[in-house]
């Protein structure tokens, strides 16, 4: 038998920060996007108190003071290495295994020695005791079963393991779960189904026909159905080799000169270029692109690509690739609110490389092996160029992040 589970971390950037600051536990706890702009997580003591999820900062800071809400800004390197943790034990338990998102994972448990739903709750007892972090699980014949008991688990029984052994035996629950609780039903499916069809609970889309949902919101819908009614349409999915990469933050504060903009975009280019020997890739061509506010009296925006001589995962060929584009696009007398960089016609590292008939190779895979080496053992920017700059005026805005308890050497956890 066919047997799905996903594995959903919860609240989880919140969870991360209160593993390593237990005086979060109990208290409400929001998490803010980049440069402290808007609410993106949320702890349930914060969720109780009426607080939206994208909700901007300023519009609940009357809120968030009366309540004594504790305020952090996003850390992603704590984000991801803690995701990186939860994935490895859940890689362990079961390889066969689809990493969603961040916080989310695909499972597929057909043959267990014991039974699913022990597996489950032990499953879930080791992320919490080698992470801390607290995990609920859905069961189901599907993945669209799965991700809806996992909805359940967390939203209706408040649980941590939720099985949906048959669909048809839980008719009574599913009618009174709006459609758009179904993975990949969002607000104008939605809508639709309930202008044209009167469709408004999971039940009535599981019992409806497919063909006649697939008429209305094609073969999706369609298969969305039958995997309601516990029809598998959808497997665990491969890891694909990503057909690009971009890196690109918006600016702590606007920024006119171009100095200022080089050292932004050369500090896009390193990461970039970080990620594309981890992934063991080479880039082909380089996309560099540059623009103000949306809103600004006098907007400016602009974008400019170019290839490599030969293909590249060189940190100082892409950024001295990268640093002349963006003099190409740049133009004065603008406040610029970002700029990036986009790494293009990704291939493999592995084999042979057409390389250039009449320039000199300037690669240097060594020295780009020493310095990801570097970094990985003594931190992060441990060793960078010269072309990043040391001051960065133009960083994001953090002003309540919390320390990089395992990824920065200076910042680990201290025990009085």
């Amino acid at each position: 038998m066919t047997l799905f589970a996903l594995a959903d971390c919860n609240n989880f950037y919140v969870s991360c920060e209160r593993v390593f600051d237990p005086r979060l536990q109990g208290r409400a706890v929001v998490v803010l996007s980049n440069n402290d702009g808007c609410v993106v997580a949320r702890s349930n003591e914060a969720k109780a108190l009426g607080i939206k999820m994208g909700v901007p900062l300023f519009q609940v800071k009357p809120l968030l003071r009366r309540h004594n809400v504790a305020v952090l800004s996003s850390n992603y390197s704590l984000y991801g290495d803690m995701s990186r943790r939860v994935m490895e034990i859940l890689g362990q338990a079961c390889p066969e295994r689809e990493i969603y998102s961040i916080d989310e994972a695909f499972l597929r448990l057909d043959n267990l020695p014991v039974e699913a739903e022990s597996f489950s709750l032990d499953l879930r007892a080791q992320v919490l005791k080698a992470t801390g972090i607290p995990i609920s699980i859905g069961l189901g014949a599907t993945k669209t079963l799965a991700k809806l008991a996992n909805h359940i688990a967390k939203r209706v029984i408040q649980g941590p393991v939720y099985w949906i052994r048959s669909p048809q035996a839980e008719s009574a629950l599913f009618d009174q779960l709006p459609v758009n609780d179904v993975w990949g039903i969002g607000r104008r499916w939605a809508q639709r189904l309930e202008s044209g069809l009167g469709i408004s609970t999971v039940e009535q889309l599981r019992c409806a026909s497919p063909r006649l949902i697939r008429s209305h919101l094609s073969v999706i819908g369609e298969r969305i159905v039958r995997e309601l009614n516990g029809q598998a349409c959808l497997d665990l999915e491969s890891v694909q080799p990503n057909q690009q990469i971009i890196c690109s933050r918006s600016f702590g504060c606007r920024i006119h000169e171009l100095p200022l903009l080089e050292q932004a975009l050369s500090n896009h280019a390193a990461r970039a270029c970080e990620k594309l020997r981890r992934q063991q890739l080479l880039a082909n061509a380089v996309q560099v692109f540059l623009h103000t506010g949306l809103h600004d009296a006098r907007p400016y925006s602009n974008a400019l690509a170019l290839p490599l001589p030969s293909p590249s995962a060189d940190s100082r060929q892409i950024i001295r690739l990268a640093r002349w584009l963006l003099r190409r696009i740049y133009r004065p007398g603008h406040a610029y609110q970002k700029t990036g960089i986009i790494l293009l016609g990704l291939g493999s590292a592995q084999g042979p490389q057409q390389a250039d008939l009449f320039l000199p190779s300037r690669e240097s895979p060594r020295l780009m092996q020493l310095l990801d080496g570097i970094n990985q053992k003594i931190g992060s920017n441990s060793l960078f160029f010269a072309a990043q700059g040391t001051q960065r005026p133009w960083q994001m805005r953090m002003a309540q992040r919390s320390p990089r308890y395992t990824t920065c050497w200076k910042e680990l956890p201290q025990v009085a």
